[in-house]
């Protein structure tokens, strides 16, 4: 665990970076954290995979969590409180720079800021959120902080307004303390302990808080495990707090669907549905076609240049970026890989951690596989395999042919069926063909080995030794022909 004793000055300054609507700051801005709830092993979804990692839209649900938090706070102030299969969790999200906070023992949310209050003692609030409700924005994250501060709050709650609320917990607002405002929490029932009139209300509670931490940390103790599940509930501190005489407030947000949880593969489901409708959506407005949405699969992360055209069933997967006026045809899938300007990607291509040049144009059913470098105008085509290359401006390599370990010059021409035979069964070798080369249909080159500039290769040909600049290589068996050869075997066979 690490301990932010120092509160970055940057979450001082925590909802100008992403909210309209943010307050003034004050002279001596209060020092906030956030702490999200990613401990639980998420039974209903019945998988080995620690609930948390469960993707939608393309990375981890808690993914997509600390994405919002670390635009509002930096990930200094950012505490992830994980426990099971807390290892896995802690490597999937490392590289976000969050803080981790281990709670061995699951018993409850409550619980798990008791083994957190070490590290967030040194706040003035902490905001806390669901490790495994991936749609909440950092705007909302940000005007349900502003609330909470402008309401002086000990305790505000995030609400939402949901058409069929059975199942959650309702908020009960109301004027039971003269004076009350009705922002103020009278209570928060659980659905199994409300009368008819409490299951009518369709607010429900989000499991979202911002909680003033000296309020917090002086009150957790009074927690009860007298409930079903002998665990420590969050949702009691309202009460708690109430009958010590403080402030517990909600703030309802209008869009219902980010604080929707992922409980069960159902729900993620839907959610990842979601995510993706609004990807595609939000690229939609930023002038990129995309012909039949609800068929494709485009990440989170991705970004794509306007003029670009998405056919029906492609997958833009991880952190792919595409350049303007590009085309992407039906059935390919591309993953982590960035594509310059109009570039045409015929169908049923796959590209893993490639990089392609402008006016490039590959496929169809090309396989460009990790390192593979296509240069400007540069032409990969049906059925070739490429891995670790670099082709470069002008080449072509069309048909059937399988290029590794190389560096492939200008204005190179891969006849059909030409391969690369980079592995000798213990390690990989470069093969080096200059610029200008023609390479023949069928050709073998050896690696290690070198084509110089110029250079011709004649058809069917196995090259092992380099290859001088403007020189032909010829590099097969002598043809003999036996005359009758055939008609002699064919009458022999008669005689048997």
């Amino acid at each position: 665990m690490k301990k932010s004793a120092n509160p970055s000055p940057r979450s001082k300054a925590f909802a100008g970076q992403v909210s309209s609507g943010a307050r003034e700051l004050s002279v001596n801005p209060p020092r906030v954290a956030v702490a999200i709830m990613a401990a639980g092993k998420g039974t209903r979804l019945k998988s080995q995979l620690p609930k948390v990692l469960h993707e939608v839209g393309g990375k981890p649900l808690l993914a997509h969590v600390i994405a919002a938090a670390t635009r509002v706070l930096p990930a200094n102030d950012v505490f992830a409180i994980i426990g099971h299969e807390a290892g896995r969790v802690r490597a999937a999200v490392a590289q976000t720079g969050v803080n981790f906070v281990l709670q061995p023992d699951q018993r409850g949310t409550g619980h798990a800021l008791m083994v957190a209050r070490p590290a967030l003692s040194a706040y003035d609030h902490v905001i806390v959120l669901s490790g495994d409700a991936p749609q909440i924005t950092p705007q909302t994250i940000a005007r349900l902080l502003n609330f909470h501060l402008d309401q002086q709050a000990a305790m505000t709650l995030l609400s939402a307004d949901l058409d069929h609320p059975t199942g959650y917990g309702r908020i009960v607002r109301g004027n039971a303390r003269k004076g009350a405002s009705n922002a103020e929490v009278q209570a928060i029932v659980e659905e199994k302990s409300a009368n008819p009139a409490q299951k009518k209300i369709h607010e429900i509670n989000a499991g979202f808080y911002v909680f003033a931490v000296p309020q917090l940390f002086s009150n957790i103790e009074k927690l009860s495990t007298t409930n079903p599940h002998g665990e420590y509930y969050l949702t009691d501190m309202a009460e708690v707090l109430r009958k010590a005489s403080q402030r517990v407030v909600v703030w309802k947000t209008e869009n219902s669907d980010e604080v929707l949880g992922a409980n069960t593969r159902t729900e993620l489901s839907v959610i990842d549905h979601q995510l993706r409708m609004r990807k595609c959506q939000q690229l939609m407005e930023e002038g990129v076609t995309i012909f039949y949405p609800a068929t494709c699969v485009i990440d989170n992360d991705v970004e794509i240049a306007p003029d670009t055209v998405i056919e029906p069933f492609v997958q833009i997967l991880g952190r792919s970026r595409i350049g303007a006026a590009c085309r992407i045809r039906s059935y390919s899938v591309i993953r982590d890989s960035e594509i310059g300007d109009g570039v045409l990607i015929r169908p049923g291509c796959i590209l893993e951690e490639a990089r392609i040049g402008p006016s490039a144009v590959l496929g169809p059913y090309s396989h460009l596989r990790p390192g593979s470098d296509i240069g400007e105008g540069a032409h990969v085509g049906n059925f070739v395999e490429t891995k670790k290359i670099k082709l470069g401006k002008g080449s072509k390599a069309n048909h059937l042919t399988y290029l590794g370990d190389a560096e492939i010059g200008a204005g190179v021409n891969i006849g059909a069926g030409t391969i690369t035979c980079n592995y000798d069964g213990v390690a990989k070798h470069t093969t080096v063909i200059e610029d200008g080369v023609f390479i023949g249909s069928d050709s073998t080159l050896v690696a290690p080995v070198r084509v110089g500039k110029g250079a011709y290769v004649a058809a069917a040909s196995c090259i092992t030794d380099n290859v001088p600049e403007d020189a032909l290589a010829v590099g097969r068996a002598r043809q003999i022909v036996k005359a009758g050869w055939a008609r002699e075997k064919r009458a022999a066979s008669k005689l048997k």
